[in-house]
């Protein structure tokens, strides 16, 4: 979906891929290939609710089986 960034207000997004990396407990997820709607300004981007909800199920996943730096693809 293209919208106007909320974040410098002067680029549209675009489909796109992204890393995510996310930090809970002394714990650090890096997820790669995320899709995701990409400012072609700033680079801000943002997540479908589905991709988001993809995304922490994952981070969970690897926070309770005791992971310090987990490092995953992003495979739907």
């Amino acid at each position: 979906m293209i919208m106007e960034c909320v974040i410098c207000k002067h680029g549209k997004t675009k489909p796109g891929f992204v890393t995510v990396t996310l930090e809970r407990d002394n714990c650090i997820i890096i997820l790669k290939q995320v899709p995701a709607d990409v400012c072609e300004n700033c680079g801000e981007y943002y997540l479908s609710e589905l991709v988001t909800e993809t995304v922490l199920t994952k981070a969970e996943d690897a926070v309770n089986k005791g992971s310090e730096v987990e490092i995953i693809r992003y495979v739907a």
